[in-house]
């Protein structure tokens, strides 16, 4: 069968170019991956890894009475590169699942470049390949030539925000004698270092946010921020309070020498398992690079902080989904092309990996002569397909929510939150299971333990 398979060409060495690639030469099916670092590098990279994390650690909370949980553990059993690489490198993050970036992008890397029917080429694709099938999962900083070449093609604007990457600090230039370690209600383990602010002090950095000089956008690009991922001079924009309420909220926190909860606390969350530097969880900004350390050193215990990287924003681009692709992320108007990833309008990490995992499953089963089956609709990557086809007045990336899958019964509706969310959990892996089997995709069974996503 693999022999008179096609080659499938996939644009793009991100999470979604990664997953769709393994996928496909897992089911004997010869790949072409083209990644344009070295030769070109967004300003988002850091290194010519593929499946680099380029703006945090973390992949997001891993309990089941949560969507993205649900969505971890179902990619776990689907097979998922990404969450064998997030088993090897996983670091310690409370409740949320955190890797070690570094050894994250080698070990996707190794597994990609490793296997023998996927061939790396290293150049960059200025337009939609001729061959078919091609996949294009270029991601949310997609080369202005490609855009240009699928708006041709697709006959339709791109939708653009911005996004915001947070700074990280040097672990040794944190004053210790100001911050402790400690989740949220002790939630996992302390693996959070709190920085405090009296009102005084939160007032004051709020203001200096407000005052600082932010780097412009260019006179044609208007900036459109997704709400998930604002930079935090916006968002104190909204209000003088609304940071306290946010990222910077103090809530399930006790500082141990003052015996009582802070007026606020800004978090800090270890980029690497040896914890030698820090994020400033939900400190994405677009200040100007010498702004945002006279700023951020007036949080206490981020007086001397060193900064090993400074926020910055770049564009992010995706296409209307509902209206361009079809059922199998196929673009309606370019037979053989398929789109995955974050460029569908799928936002995160896990959603992008999700989205290559999809997007590969559907055209495996079409290049083998098998029925294609889609993820059931009660599942989380069923629902994640599904939003890619909802028409909506105003399309905009999203995250996996309990919104993308469809309610319980009605008596069970009835039962508390956490009660309602874990029975959508139970009923989603005991279907996803059953199409795992029936589309002869192996994963593991539900009697087997999970990968400690608790």
């Amino acid at each position: 069968m693999a022999s008179q398979t096609p080659a499938v060409t996939v644009v793009g060495g991100g999470l979604a170019g990664c997953e769709a690639a393994l996928h496909l030469a897992h089911r004997g099916i010869p790949v072409r991956l083209y990644e344009m670092r070295p030769a070109r590098r967004s300003p988002a990279h850091a290194s010519d890894e593929l499946g680099e994390l380029v703006c945090s650690s973390s992949l997001g909370a891993t309990a089941l009475t949560g969507a993205s949980g649900l969505l971890k553990e179902e990619l776990a059993r689907a097979g998922s590169a990404l969450m064998r690489c997030a088993d090897q490198t996983r670091v310690p993050a409370g409740g949320a699942l955190a890797v070690d970036r570094r050894r994250f992008a080698v070990a996707m890397t190794g597994l990609v470049a490793a296997h023998e029917r996927i061939e790396i080429v290293r150049r960059e694709v200025a337009r939609i390949p001729d061959e078919r099938p091609a996949i294009v999962a270029t991601g949310p900083l997609t080369s202005d030539a490609l855009c240009e070449s699928l708006a041709q093609a697709v006959g339709a604007e791109h939708l653009f925000y911005y996004d915001a990457i947070a700074p990280i600090v040097s672990a040794e230039s944190i004053d210790w004698s100001v911050c402790w370690k400690q989740s949220r209600y002790d939630k996992g383990g302390a693996d959070y270092v709190n920085c405090p602010l009296d009102e005084t002090q939160y007032r004051a950095f709020v203001a200096a946010l407000l005052a600082a000089e932010k780097v412009a956008p260019r006179p044609f690009e208007e900036p459109v921020y997704f709400e998930g991922c604002l930079p935090c001079e916006v968002m104190a924009e909204r209000g003088v309070e609304t940071l306290a309420h946010g990222p910077l909220k103090p809530v399930g926190l006790t500082d141990p020498r003052a015996g009582r909860r802070p007026y606020a606390v800004l978090q800090l969350r270890a980029e690497d398992e040896a914890a030698s530097a820090f994020n400033l969880v939900g400190m994405q900004t677009r200040m100007k690079h010498g702004e945002q350390k006279r700023v951020f050193r007036m949080v206490p215990g981020l007086g001397g902080a060193e900064f090993l990287r400074l926020g910055s924003v770049h564009r992010n681009t995706f296409l209307n989904a509902p209206e361009l692709l079809d059922e199998t992320m196929q673009l309606r108007a370019l037979p053989g092309v398929y789109v995955a990833g974050q460029l569908t309008g799928v936002e995160g990490y896990v959603e992008s990996a999700a989205g290559g995992l999809l997007c590969a499953v559907t055209l495996a089963q079409r290049l083998r002569g098998e029925p294609v089956r889609p993820p059931p609709a009660t599942t989380a990557l069923g629902g994640l397909l599904g939003y890619l086809r909802r028409r909506q007045p105003a399309y905009q990336p999203s995250n996996i929510t309990w919104a993308h899958l469809p309610p319980l019964e009605e008596g069970d509706r009835r039962l508390r939150k956490r009660a309602r969310y874990q029975k959508v959990a139970e009923r989603a892996l005991m279907e996803l299971d059953s199409w795992l089997h029936e589309a002869g995709l192996g994963g593991r069974s539900a009697a087997e333990p999970r990968r400690g996503y608790e």
